[in-house]
This record gives structure tokens, C-alpha cells and sequence, in this order.
């Protein structure tokens, strides 16, 4: 065996063929955890009969340890820095698999929705652990030592972004290294370990009061755990997994988010409406930043934020389209399900990313609003809120900021239009906005004899030109529902070629079959994005309507009522149609004619 004194090596490649953690490894060795801990840190040597046990263990892996052989190479642990060995960038599935695998590690414990509550918590707890691990480090190199860093940080907290007391750190939490409890205050098990260390991070860090101290992991009811400690530890254990190192150089902002994506759409997939209510697929909230497409320095708000994903991609492609800029956008979100609160602020931090976060009913009490109490306004505005939420007409027509009776009347029945009226309301005289709805949200009304009032809103929509455009989505992309949804684009200051007009974009097409739902590969995002900004018609996908057909349709803006009617159109009128058919009906009677007397000529010449 090659270099076979280097046992940290050798435990980590067994442990990464085995797919064990470390105290399963001391198990099968017959040590302690915290002996193997030291072996991997490399703060001493296993002994003869150790490594002998070792080596067979490494046999039992299928590894080959004869004279001259190479291990395959164990995978990196990252120095406190966090740098990553060349070729060992964390991938999107090696941190969806650390995500699934943590919660696969209590199930049982928790029906599936509830997840989320135990390990969004846990994540963002390692995620803050790891980039202060990363800050002291930069700190040490400019004072000399470690000790001499975190005596610094514990001193002025304002040299780091978040202080991390010392029980709260994830060393001393996975048990990698000791902390001396003050008497009679030592955690009886993990649980008790984490409930106390993520009060102890929201005492020393107030702002992130409300996003990870939103359950007790020591929680117990009826006599019992809710989650027993020992599946809690497994979770500890899967994320102290070296590949899974969550700090400055490790991730990228995006890379974590889509992770958590990944996570709340496991959940999603199994919970119906109550996951989906704050649940925008990936591909999705992209589409809509390509269609926005946010200058730097932009606000932008999200009166339904959920876990604030849209506001997130914003930013994302405002990077993507002007990397050279260092102005980010201003973020700006409002969520009413005290959940969602949570993991939006989680999310806005884990991205590194400034968000405002505020907690109600947009539709009672918007939050954000000017010195004078009006509705603020912003450049940008993107929302998924539910679809078709039934509201109380009287209590809209009462609406102190008057955002209804004013915009067109005030809806009944379905609250798609409440929805968008209140969105016109948050916009700045440039302001541009995409929101999710229900197809029938374009439709309903159209071509009834009786009164509508959506239709309405609808026509008072069309007649001021707010609607820059409506894109259908493909079917079963969402995970509350099966059907298509809509992305309404409004804008208050067109650009001057796409004045008078409406793009209407049918996506349908550019959709790829997925189990449990379908999606929206990352080109096939972009073309649609090119084809609305483009605003030109393009058979079978495109059209673009003016105020006038608008008009004749009686306010039907569905893309799929206007795409491909060049095509129908082609055939003619309907009088032309009859005559083509009357005339093939006398052409196949001559043919007939002909066929009969031929055969009778054939059935002579036989007899």
C-alpha cells in the first residue's frame, strides 16, 4: 500500500466508498468517535494494531491496499478557509444528496412537510458557522493566531458579518472539538445542544431573531421527543461531511439557493397546495428576471414573497447581465405565513444578499409605504401570488389606499385582478412588473353577454396600454396544481416600438417531460425570454396584437386564443371552404364512374 501513514486519507477514502460516518467507522474499528475525529484531523497516529484494523476495513471496502497500490484519491476537506482542491467544486447534486440524505436521517420522526422546519435551521446554522470559521481565518492572518482572531471577534463583533458564540460553533456542536459548559447548564443530548446554541446566535445577532429559533429541537410531547436526539445527531453527522463545507469559497450564493429549492420542491411534491402556496419552480422565477431584466441599483418588491426565491433570481440575473457592476439591486419582500417569513430571511442572508423581509397581508396592510402612508412604489415588481383567491368585494371597496375602485372597479369572485391592481399600485411612473397567475385570470368574462366585472378590469388595463404581455407557461409545472399558468407583464412606460401592442407568447412548446412535474430546461428559459423581448410575431409561438383586436376579442389576451390564428386564416372563408368540398365530392363521383365502368370491362373479358 502507497504511503499507508497517511491514515487520514485512508479513513476519509473508506468512509466515502463505504458511504459511513465517522461514528460508524469507530464502531467497525472498536474505538471511539472522537479517537477516529483525531485520526482524520491528523492530531495523531493510529498504532500498530489500529491501522492493521484499518487496513482490513479498507479490504472490506473493496479497496485495493497491496505493495505499490494508489488509493483512490478521498475527497478534499477544505482548510478553514474554505478553499476547495482543484476539481473538487461542490456540485448541485452532491448538496441536493446532502440535503436528502439529512432528511431521510428522521424520517419517521416528522411527516414530510415538516422537514423543512427541523433542517432549514440546521442548514443555516452550518451555513453561519462555516463563513465565521472563514472570517477568522482572515482575521488570524492579520493578528498572528487563531486565539488571537476570535478573542478580537469576541471583543467587536462588527469585524465579522455574524459573531458565533462558541457552543454554537459546528465544531464544537458535531463534537469535533470540546466546549466547557457553565455548571448545570450542560445539553443533556443534541437536542437540547442546538435549541441552546441558536438562541444563543439570535442573543448575539438580534436581526436574525425570527428565521432560525422557530422550533425546539427539544421539543417533547406526550413524554417523548418530537425528534429523537439520535437521528438528530445523524442529521449533525451528514453535515459535518467535508464535501459539504458551506463557507465563502465553498458555494456559490446561487448554488446554496438552488439546494434549498431543491429541498422545499421534495416537500412540495408530497404536501400539495400548502408547500406550492410559497413555491415557485427554479425556472420560473429565471423567466421572469430574463423578461424584467433588472438594471443595477433597481428596488424591487415582492408583496407575496414565500421563501423571497423571485426576488433572489433578480438579482442573480442582474449579475449575469451586468457582471461588472457592483451595485446590487435593492430587494424588498412581504409574506404573511409566519414559515415562509422565516426561510425568506434565511434565504436572503444565505445568498449574501440584502432583503427587507416584512411579515403580513399584503392585501390588508401592506407594509411598505411612504411618510405620507401611501403605497411605496418600485421599479420592479414580481409576485406568484394564489390563484383565484376569493375576496370580499365590500372590503375591497373600502380600501383606504383606493388601489380598486380607481383601476378599472372592483373585482368579485376571483382575486387575479385584486392581485394585479394591487401590483399597479407598487409601481414607480417607469415601473414594470410580472406576476403569476391562473390562465382564466386573461379570459374570464370574454364573449359573455352579461356584465363582468374581471373583463372589465381587464379592458380598463388594455385601453391606459399597461399590458406589455402575457406568456403561457406548459402544463404541470407547478406543484400545487396541474394546470398552466400565465405570466402577466404590466409596464407603465413602454418603450416606443411596443406602444399600442401586447406580446403574446404560447411556451407550451418549450416544455421537457419530468417526473413528478414537467420543466423547462435553462435554454429553453432564455428563448422564451428572447422571444417576449423580441416582440415579434412568430407563427405557432408569437403573436402581437393591438388595441383594436383587443377589442374584437372582446379582451380574450389568452396567447393561446391569438397563436396560430395566421395559420387557421389561411384556409379562407367559410363559403370558400364549402366550395372546395363540393367541388372534391363531384371530382370523387367522376373517379367512381370511371372505376365502374373499367371493372365491367375486366368482369366481360372473363366470362
Amino acid at each position: 500500500m502507497t504511503n499507508i501513514s497517511n491514515s487520514a486519507a485512508m479513513l476519509r477514502t473508506i468512509r466515502d466508498t463505504m458511504g459511513i460516518t465517522q461514528e460508524q467507522l469507530a464502531e467497525r474499528l472498536g474505538v471511539s468517535f472522537a479517537t477516529v475525529n483525531r485520526w482524520e484531523n491528523e492530531q495523531n497516529t493510529p498504532q500498530r494494531a489500529a491501522r492493521a484494523a484499518i487496513i482490513a476495513l479498507a479490504v472490506d471496502a473493496g479497496l485495493d491496499v497491496g505493495e505499490g497500490a494508489v488509493l483512490p484519491a478521498p475527497v478534499a476537506s477544505p482548510g478553514r478557509r474554505g478553499r476547495q482542491a482543484a476539481g473538487q467544486a461542490p456540485s448541485t447534486k452532491s448538496m441536493e444528496q446532502m440535503l436528502w440524505d439529512a432528511a431521510c436521517s428522521i424520517r419517521g420522526e416528522k411527516d414530510a412537510p415538516k422537514f423543512k422546519d427541523y433542517l432549514l435551521p440546521m442548514v443555516f446554522l452550518k451555513r453561519l458557522s462555516d463563513v465565521f470559521d472563514d472570517e477568522i481565518a482572515r482575521l488570524s492572518e492579520d493578528y498572528g493566531s487563531w486565539q488571537t482572531a476570535l478573542k478580537i471577534a469576541a471583543a467587536d463583533h462588527t469585524v465579522v458579518r455574524f459573531y458565533m458564540p462558541p457552543e454554537a460553533r459546528w465544531a464544537i456542536i458535531s463534537g469535533r472539538e470540546r466546549f466547557e459548559w457553565p455548571k448545570d447548564e450542560a445539553p443533556r443530548d443534541i437536542g437540547e445542544h442546538l435549541t441552546k446554541a441558536i438562541r444563543a446566535v439570535v442573543k448575539q445577532n438580534p436581526d436574525l431573531d425570527g428565521t432560525i429559533n422557530v422550533v425546539d429541537f427539544a421539543a417533547e410531547r406526550n413524554g417523548e421527543r418530537d425528534i429523537n436526539p439520535a437521528k438528530l445527531r445523524e442529521v449533525v453527522e451528514t453535515f459535518s461531511d467535508p464535501r459539504y463545507r458551506l463557507g465563502l469559497a465553498d458555494v456559490e450564493p446561487d448554488f446554496l439557493g438552488r439546494a434549498y429549492e431543491y429541498l422545499l420542491r421534495k416537500f412540495a411534491e408530497g404536501s400539495g397546495q400548502s408547500a406550492g402556496e410559497f413555491f415557485t419552480p427554479t425556472e420560473v422565477g429565471f423567466l421572469m428576471a430574463y423578461l424584467l431584466r433588472p438594471r443595477p441599483g433597481e428596488e424591487v418588491h415582492d408583496y407575496a414573497c414565500g421563501s423571497a426565491g423571485l426576488l433572489i433570481k433578480q438579482q442573480i440575473v442582474c449579475r449575469e447581465l451586468d457582471p461588472l457592476s457592483k451595485v446590487p439591486l435593492k430587494l424588498y419582500g412581504q409574506e404573511l405565513m409566519a414559515e415562509s417569513f422565516a426561510v425568506a430571511k434565511m434565504n436572503g442572508i444565505i445568498h449574501d444578499m440584502s432583503v427587507e423581509i416584512a411579515r403580513g397581508d399584503t392585501m390588508i396592510n401592506p407594509k411598505f409605504k411612504t411618510a405620507q402612508g401611501d403605497i411605496r412604489t418600485f421599479d420592479i415588481v414580481v409576485a406568484n401570488p394564489m390563484w383565484n383567491q376569493p375576496f370580499d368585494p365590500g372590503r375591497l371597496s373600502a380600501d383606504p389606499f383606493d388601489r380598486f375602485r380607481t383601476a378599472g372597479g372592483v373585482t368579485t369572485g376571483k382575486g387575479d385582478w385584486a392581485w394585479l391592481q394591487h401590483t399597479l399600485a407598487c409601481m414607480k411612473p417607469n415601473g414594470r412588473a410580472a406576476v403569476v397567475l391562473d390562465t382564466g385570470a386573461v379570459t374570464r368574462g370574454s364573449g359573455s353577454k352579461n356584465e363582468d366585472r374581471e373583463r372589465n378590469i381587464r379592458k380598463w388595463f388594455v385601453d391606459r396600454d399597461l399590458i406589455d404581455g402575457v406568456i403561457l407557461l406548459p402544463d404541470n409545472l407547478f406543484y400545487n396544481t396541474s394546470a398552466a399558468g400565465i405570466i402577466v407583464l404590466l409596464n407603465k412606460r413602454k418603450p416606443e416600438a411596443r406602444k399600442g401592442k401586447i406580446t403574446l407568447v404560447n411556451a407550451s412548446k418549450r416544455v421537457r417531460k419530468g417526473k413528478p412535474k414537467n420543466y423547462l430546461p435553462d435554454d429553453a428559459v432564455k428563448g422564451i425570454a428572447a422571444l417576449f423581448v423580441g416582440g415579434e410575431a412568430i407563427d405557432g409561438e408569437v403573436a402581437v396584437i393591438d388595441a383594436a383586436q383587443a377589442i374584437e376579442a372582446d379582451y380574450n389576451l389568452s396567447p393561446s386564443r391569438w397563436v396560430g390564428q395566421v395559420q387557421a386564416e389561411s384556409f379562407g372563408s367559410i363559403s370558400e371552404l364549402l366550395k372546395a368540398i363540393s367541388d372534391l365530392d363531384v371530382a370523387a363521383a367522376q373517379h367512381s364512374k370511371t372505376l365502374v365502368r373499367l371493372l365491367g370491362g375486366v368482369s366481360d373479358a372473363v366470362a
